[in-house]
């Protein structure tokens, strides 16, 4: 297949609580699998923040972006680019998103965004050009998002674990004109390569990808795992 293929959705042990393998050996296994990419996805919400409440923001940071950091460390190595994201949780809902378009910066400098709910994070989304895209939006617990808020939707959604309904999630894309995303929604061993995406631009950095994401006129290809 032509372009260049990047995982969406991925979690690490260091961040977050439910991922399973070591940042340091993801590289080489996505390398491995004929990825050209990696986007980290920890969970950033109530529950990583609340277990360090007596952290200063900045020390809460440092420690949400050791897995992300760990990952970039060993795929310099391999030359493959490593995408800041996050899917993030706000405490007033059990909806999830997946978001791109932000450095370490932005994370220091906005604390305690799972606060904010998603109609005021929209407009800060909109204020720095991130992309949100609702991250398996018919699984047990979550409700559809206002397509206002969102740009969009994981369609496929590769983890193994959970019955995403990802026929009736692309059917809400498809209504409702949103960017579809697929992922693999890694944690495991076994989730590797069971989604992602393939692209027609060699990109190297999140506000790149999330431009990327935005144009609706590219051609995003999406994988449909095993």
């Amino acid at each position: 297949m032509k372009g260049f293929k990047y995982e969406t959705h991925l979690h690490t042990r260091e961040t977050s609580p439910c991922g399973h393998v070591s940042a340091k050996d993801i590289p080489a296994m996505y390398r491995e699998a004929g990825y050209e990419g990696i986007a980290v996805t920890d969970h950033y919400g109530p529950y990583f923040f609340e277990l360090r409440k007596s952290l200063s923001w900045e020390q809460c940071i440092k420690e949400f972006l050791l897995g992300y950091y760990t990952v970039a460390n060993e795929a310099l190595k391999i030359g493959m680019p490593v995408i800041l994201g996050m899917e993030i949780k706000f405490d007033d809902s059990n909806n999830e998103y997946l978001v791109y378009g932000f450095d370490e910066h932005f994370l220091f400098k906005y604390p305690k965004l799972y606060k904010k709910g998603i109609k005021a994070f929209r407009k800060l989304a909109d204020k720095n050009n991130l992309f949100i895209a609702q991250a398996h939006p018919f699984r047990n617990g979550m409700t559809r998002e206002k397509v206002s808020f969102i740009d969009g939707a994981e369609v496929y959604n590769g983890n193994p674990r959970h019955n995403s309904r990802n026929d009736m999630a692309m059917e809400f894309a498809n209504k409702n004109k949103l960017i579809k995303l697929s992922g693999s929604d890694f944690h495991q061993i076994e989730d590797l390569g069971r989604g992602g995406i393939v692209i027609d631009e060699f990109i190297d950095s999140s506000e790149d990808f999330a431009a990327y994401l935005k144009n609706k006129n590219n051609n995003i290809v999406l994988l449909g795992g095993k």
